[in-house]
């Protein structure tokens, strides 16, 4: 029995095969990993494949496709030059419906345009020798290797192609305003051409001013891309000079002597990153003699530098730059730049006739005082009776040109500047918008009403007319309870005096391009129903957001709401912050995060190219 019961119990053998039956096997996650590895780049692979078949197959025939008029445009016009009316990447199937907009400029103002104009409103052509977006509020961290030049840089075809936009790499040379074409000059042969417009915008930016000052072909200005190429290249350069054995230590001094002509946002920022790289990579990588011998000077014509921010602003940085030996001349006027000497002179409080006159050796300087007209600006400027300003091209409250008669042609930008309006010339408009018993003077209500007028004609007074009450009693001298005429009258003179230009800032010139891609997309529609332009476009508002400024491992700033931003290392990080979402495209953010990042860990690259 015992033997029998023995016989139906299972074996060591047969436990142990059980047990594993019924055990699960050990996953292989390495393997698992490889096969998702591998299906993934197969897939990879052929959507890129099929991807590249499609283009290819997408670019068979292209020449069947294009009209014959863009290979061989027609002549025409005054100087019987080629006009352009269709383009490489028009094809013959789109029919020529669309009024023409000819954008001339890649700068901020064009660029806005772009981005809030409406698709298919226009056959949109946009004219520039640089086929690139600048970010230039940080320009000057590209000189000095803090940010790399592409991280500032957004080819302008890719910005061009939201709107089905053609752009030319040429020169705009002039404008035949009453055949309605720009002149352009191809870059490379030389030859003209004419593109038409029913519609054209002038965003050309602005050139440095001279101030009637000899030598400035011994200085560097900072407007573009190439200019930071080029201050890059020097400092580079001369800090190598400076190493060599055989470099006399006048000669060392001279070489590493640095000067900022101009205290405003641009001229203090660069000396600020120019003076971060000396104190932080320099005596890292250079021999440390080098330190004692370096000096940076600003020369401002004015009281201050930074002197449109609150004067706390100024007064801040101003000790900073004391407390680190970064020079700071106030006061002073550049009379004349020799080749290796800044000559200026400082006004003296006693004896205003009789400046002190000073002389300063550099081996750089940077010359940054203002703007004045391109040749382009100038030439249009010129042809235009109603253009007296000497420095912009002047436009009305909607930035259409002063002198075309139809308004079609309007001009944005550093290139511009509106026309302060006189509002003592329109005292009997709005005297008869807002008096509605008609007995010549304003009652509060009435007042409130010719007020509101005002700002909406007049958007640039509205910074001047915020505290309605206070306006009122103010300009009621008889303390009777209305306002009349001449107390209306200097009232307005007042506010006229107050009105300023708007300042030449990107900021400016950003808004101006939302405002004017927005206000030609309602032209378009408004056209289409035979609706005047008038009834569907308000003038311009600027509204200021705020001004930043760098000035050395930190920042500055005021805002529009009155907070101001003083120093502090949050300060550099919402400066940061600003600058980043203002970018254009998302590459060019990944681009300064990853710049900013090198920087802090490996610090600035200090090769010259």
């Amino acid at each position: 029995m015992f033997k029998q019961f023995s016989k139906k119990l299972p074996t060591v053998s047969q436990n142990v095969r059980y047990y594993a039956s019924i055990i699960p096997k050990p996953k292989r996650p390495l393997r698992s990993l490889a096969l998702a590895g591998g299906i993934t780049t197969v897939a990879g692979v052929g959507y890129f494949l099929s991807q590249d078949e499609e283009f290819i197959n997408s670019a068979k025939g292209a020449h069947l496709e294009v009209p014959s008029e863009a290979f061989h445009p027609k002549k025409g016009g005054y100087k019987h030059l080629p006009v352009v009316t269709r383009y490489l990447d028009n094809s013959i199937h789109e029919k020529e419906t669309k009024p023409k907009l000819v954008v001339i400029g890649s700068g901020w103002g064009a660029v806005s345009i772009l981005d809030k104009l409406e698709k298919d409103d226009y056959d949109v052509v946009l004219i520039s020798d640089t086929n690139y977006f600048l970010f230039t509020p940080l320009l000057p961290s590209a000189t000095v290797g803090t940010l790399e030049m592409r991280s500032l840089l957004e080819p302008i075809r890719k910005i061009a192609a939201r709107v089905h936009a053609h752009y030319l790499q040429a020169r705009a040379m002039d404008v035949d305003f009453e055949s309605k074409m720009v002149e352009v000059q191809d870059p490379h042969s030389g030859e003209n051409f004419y593109v038409p417009y029913d519609k054209l915008v002038i965003a050309v930016g602005a050139t440095s001013m001279t101030h009637g000052v000899e030598g400035l072909e011994n200085t560097c200005q900072l407007k573009t891309i190439n200019d930071a190429i080029k201050i890059r290249r020097v400092v580079l350069e001369n800090l190598e000079k400076a190493s060599l054995p055989t470099t006399s230590c006048e000669e060392r001094k001279r070489l590493l002597s640095f000067v900022v002509c101009g205290g405003g946002p641009t001229g203090v920022e660069f000396a600020a990153e120019l003076f971060d790289i000396l104190n932080e990579d320099l005596v890292k990588w250079f021999p440390k003699v080098l330190r004692e011998d370096i000096s940076v000077t600003i020369i401002q014509s004015r009281d201050h530098i930074l002197n449109t921010f609150d004067s706390s602003i100024s007064a801040y940085a101003e000790k900073k730059f004391e407390r680190e030996n970064l020079n700071v001349v106030v006061n002073a006027r550049v009379e004349r730049i020799n080749e290796n000497t800044v000559a200026y002179s400082i006004k003296n409080k006693a004896d205003s006739e009789n400046p002190t006159r000073h002389e300063i050796p550099y081996g750089f300087c940077l010359w940054s005082t203002g703007i004045s007209m391109t040749p382009f600006a100038e030439n249009i400027s010129q042809k235009l009776e109603a253009q007296k300003h000497s420095r912009a091209l002047i436009t009305d409250g909607n930035l259409r040109l002063k002198g075309i008669p139809d308004g079609s042609v309007y001009a944005i930008g550093d290139c511009a500047t509106i026309e302060n309006p006189k509002l003592t010339a329109h005292i009997m408009d709005i005297l008869q918008e807002a008096d509605k018993n008609n007995d010549g003077s304003l009652t509060y209500d009435e007042f409130k009403a010719a007020i509101q007028y005002i700002r909406r004609k007049f958007p640039l007074t509205s910074n001047h007319i915020s505290k309605l009450s206070d306006l009122f009693v103010k300009y009621d001298f008889d303390k009777s309870g209305t306002l009349e005429m001449d107390e209306l009258r200097v009232m307005l003179n007042d506010l006229d005096k107050k009105t300023t230009n708007l300042p030449a800032t990107a900021q400016v010139a950003n808004q101006q391009g939302k405002y004017l891609g927005k206000s030609l997309s309602k032209i378009a529609k408004a056209s289409k129903v035979g609706t005047s332009s008038e009834q569907v476009v308000e003038p311009f508002s600027y509204h200021h957001l705020g001004t930043l400024a760098y000035i050395g491992n930190t920042a500055v700033g005021e805002f529009n709401w009155g907070f101001k931003m003083i120093g502090g290392l949050w300060a550099l990080y919402l400066w940061r912050s600003v600058y980043w979402s203002e970018q254009v495209s998302l590459r060019t953010r990944v681009n300064l995060s990853i710049d900013w990042t090198k920087r802090a860990i490996w610090g600035r690259d200090l090769s010259a190219i």
